[in-house]
């Protein structure tokens, strides 16, 4: 079978490598699978059981999940099958924003999957012109739960009127529309092409070394994200049984039950599991202490292919038995693979966990090229290290007088929906303008160093790219989160938010006596002028005029729920920058 359109990659599963765990998620602490069969047959259903309502193609239903879960793949497969559109949504935004999507893409209907988001909806149902109803995947008083879909799509599911539908889908068909937050604070609607996802599906498969016959996955990034939902597509592509995290505090323990092959994840959640790694090595003591930094260093130190030679090698070796091993372990034991996207990785991280056995390839897309444009890969040669690899099969990448990263592809979206205008503005011929700032080296690499709209100007008329100074700054583990200022002032200077775990253990290692609050912590002294002197030592890289010269210290632990982070934990500029304005105003003044 040709796969033309999204929905053909499940059918060709059941065709070719039907498995009877194809998606699983946990209920009552007990993993319930659901196999290819089932999976392909409740998609059925769905789809019969909308095409009854009077769900016509083209028609828009959204889709809000507030943890990834089976059910979502099943509607979202069986909303595909008849050619209707799917509208995916956080479950992190306002009512308002719920308000505004939902009109402006003329969704008809909307499945929530619990009673927290269902009440934001449902406060909201009567503003929305064209919604007909809601369901749900958990059962909420005064809500039509999702099996109701289930049951009618059974009682009329004719397999050779649906096959005649399925066969009317074209892959230039409209799939799915994606909103993302736009600069002027209006969400705009990505509208993405069977062809789209599915050429990126493809491609990226080439790069992704995955074993079809052992490897599971667990998928813990929000499915609504265009990077974790074309991935999903890739793992049935390839026939991986996939389980989806209960949320993201679990997924320690949902790792060791699963213990995975591969995952895909953010630097920010890699951030946090090498700080817990650390935190634990840093509290051993004497020679074990001792080792654990030498292993550290040896693995700060790796170069992929074996580049660095075989004595190191076998120093290699030696820190991987002593200690780097026991990370792997930490994550199940099986991670064969980690697929980082969203934001840049410290070079520092993908070492680290690449020395442990845990190889991170680090890629690169946007939510309107479906999301993959470059790839590294594990395997001959074609993983470098601070990059975000070459581009995937199909699409072409070149860099514009001003530097900016322009491509073309099977893989760029439709245009932005009902927005001729930014569609134009976003094309130069078939080259969409992806807005960031990058490179091409010599051996076809691509190297991102920063957002073109974060790139400001000092009031002495000197460009600063934050993003690059804040991933080296990184480094320190006294920071947690950091943010480069200065757009117009004389001086770059930095809001940060504090390691407080480790800025204690910093404390108590110095025998410094603080205010254990965390508003006492960041107006202490001595650690102002600790960090101070790290920001010193890490900015000898950059020119003076990029050298931060002040800084704040926040005492709010930057989040999602805060709202100083998106779902994929990047730090909002804007939002921060509002927060903390009496901050930067003690900076300037």
């Amino acid at each position: 079978m040709k796969l033309t359109r999204i929905f053909d990659i499940l059918a060709v599963q059941v065709e070719q490598n039907p498995i009877k765990k194809c998606l699983s998620m946990k209920k009552n602490g007990e993993w319930e699978a659901t196999s290819t069969h089932e999976f392909l047959n409740k998609a059925n259903q769905i789809s019969s059981a909308f095409l009854e309502l009077g769900v016509k193609p083209q028609d828009k239903i959204a889709l809000i999940t507030s943890a990834n879960r089976t059910e979502w793949s099943i509607v979202d497969i069986g909303i595909l099958q008849f050619g209707g559109i799917t509208v995916p949504l956080y479950p992190t935004i306002s009512s308002a924003d719920y308000e505004y999507i939902l009109n402006h893409s003329e969704s008809t209907y909307c499945i929530v999957s619990d009673k927290e988001i269902y009440h934001k909806v449902s406060s909201i149902k009567n503003k929305v012109k064209g919604l007909k109803d809601i369901y749900s995947f958990e059962r909420i008083d005064n809500c039509k739960h999702w099996s109701e879909l289930l049951s009618l799509g059974k009682k009329i599911l004719n397999d050779k009127k649906l096959k005649k539908v399925k066969s009317r889908v074209n892959p230039e068909d409209l799939a799915t529309i994606i909103y993302t937050s736009g600069t002027t604070g209006i969400p705009k609607g990505v509208m993405l092409s069977h062809r789209n996802i599915l050429s990126n599906v493809l491609s990226t498969s080439i790069k992704i070394p995955l074993n079809i016959d052992s490897s599971c996955t667990l998928s813990f990034l929000p499915v609504c994200h265009i990077f974790e939902r074309t991935f999903v597509y890739l793992y049935i592509h390839n026939s991986l049984e996939v389980y989806f995290a209960e949320s993201l505090e679990s997924i320690p323990e949902n790792i060791k039950d699963v213990k995975p092959h591969f995952i895909t994840a953010v630097p920010r959640l890699l951030e946090k599991i090498y700080d817990k790694f650390y935190e634990k090595g840093n509290a051993l003591k004497g020679f074990k202490r001792i080792i654990f930094k030498w292993s550290i260093q040896i693995a700060e130190a790796y170069e992929p292919h074996n580049k660095n030679g075989d004595w190191y090698k076998l120093k290699l070796k030696i820190a991987q038995k002593l200690v780097l091993n026991k990370w792997k372990d930490a994550l199940g034991g099986n991670i064969k693979l980690i697929a980082s996207g969203s934001a840049p990785l410290q070079t520092r991280l993908i070492r680290l966990f690449t020395a442990a056995k845990m190889p991170i390839v680090e890629g690169y897309g946007l939510t309107e090229t479906s999301p993959v444009l470059s790839f590294n890969d594990i395997r001959n040669n074609e993983l470098k290290i601070g990059t975000v690899g070459k581009p995937i099969q199909g699409v072409e990448i070149k860099i514009a007088n001003d530097g900016e990263v322009l491509c073309k592809g099977p893989n760029i979206m439709k245009g932005y929906y009902k927005d001729p205008n930014l569609t134009k503005e976003s094309m130069s011929g078939e080259f969409f303008h992806t807005g960031d700032i990058g490179i091409i080296d010599d051996d076809g690499f691509l190297k991102i160093t920063d957002r073109k709209k974060q790139m400001f100007k000092t009031s002495g008329g000197k460009y600063i790219a934050p993003q690059v100074i804040e991933n080296h700054l990184k480094k320190s583990l006294l920071i947690d989160q950091i943010m480069v200022i200065g757009e117009g002032q004389k001086m770059p200077a930095a809001l940060i938010q504090p390691n407080f775990d480790q800025v204690r253990l910093w404390f108590k290692e110095n025998g410094f006596p603080y205010e254990n609050s965390q508003t006492g912590i960041c107006e202490n002294k001595k650690l102002i002028d600790e960090m101070t002197r790290e920001i010193k030592t890490h900015d000898q890289k950059f020119g003076s005029w990029e050298c931060v010269k002040a800084i704040k210290l926040t005492p709010d632990i930057w989040s999602i729920e805060g709202g100083h982070l998106t779902p994929t934990m990047k730090v909002k500029r804007k939002v921060v920058i509002h927060k903390y304005q009496s901050l930067i105003n003690e900076i300037y003044d």
